[in-house]
Order: C-alpha cells, then structure tokens, then sequence
C-alpha cells in the first residue's frame, strides 16, 4: 500500500487524532446544538487534517501553503468554537485547557510547515 506524503506529517497525524477527539466530545453537547455548534466543530476538526492533505497534492509551494493557511484558519475557528463551549458550560475548564495545548501544537507545526513551504 502507498503512503503519501501527508500521512508522514506529524501535524496530520495530530489532526486527526484531534478530529476524533472533538466528535467523542461533541456527543455530549445538548440535542439542540447537533445541527450548529457541534456540526461545525466536527467540519473544523475535519477541515484541519483535509486542507493538509489536499495540499500535499499540489504542484506549486505556493498552492501548498495556501492549503496549510485555511487549514491554520480551521485550528483557530475550531479554537473560537472550544472557547464559546465554555463560555457555555458544555466543557470544563480543564477540557478546555488541555483542548488548547493540543490546538497550539497543531498551529505551532502548522505554521513551521507553511514557512517551509515557502522557502
């Protein structure tokens, strides 16, 4: 079987690992949230490990680093997300906390990638 280059990615690997946490998380929001904030959270989470590797398919570094750009946006929207559960009492604080270390590692690696794809 091949192995593409996204799937060698550590920040990809991250990602997805996230993006099932965030679906394990968003089954114990309210019923009513189903269709808002959980759905959007869940695309988020997706958004972030599909931009990179829709990216790892592109010709140009440039095309790759936009890819990597929106995936950065889909971290800090899903990040935006985290912060308004809270605010809602849908997560703790700890939730929370340790939800945005995990964000911060993928942004941090994110962006390393994004300069390089640019160098």
């Amino acid at each position: 079987m091949k192995i593409y280059s996204f799937e060698k990615l550590i920040v990809w690997q991250k990602s997805i690992d996230f993006s099932t946490e965030v679906d394990k998380i968003t089954r114990n929001y309210p019923k009513e949230e189903l269709f808002g904030m959980v759905s959007q959270m869940r695309r988020c989470a997706v958004s972030i490990s599909s931009n990179i590797a829709e990216g790892s398919g592109r010709q140009s570094s440039k095309d790759k680093a936009r890819f990597t750009e929106i995936a950065y946006g889909s971290a800090l929207e899903l990040l935006n997300q985290f912060i308004i559960s809270l605010k809602l009492d849908y997560i703790t604080e700890d939730l929370y906390q340790e939800r945005r270390k995990i964000l911060e590692e993928i942004t941090f690696m994110l962006d390393k990638l994004h300069k390089s794809q640019l160098n």
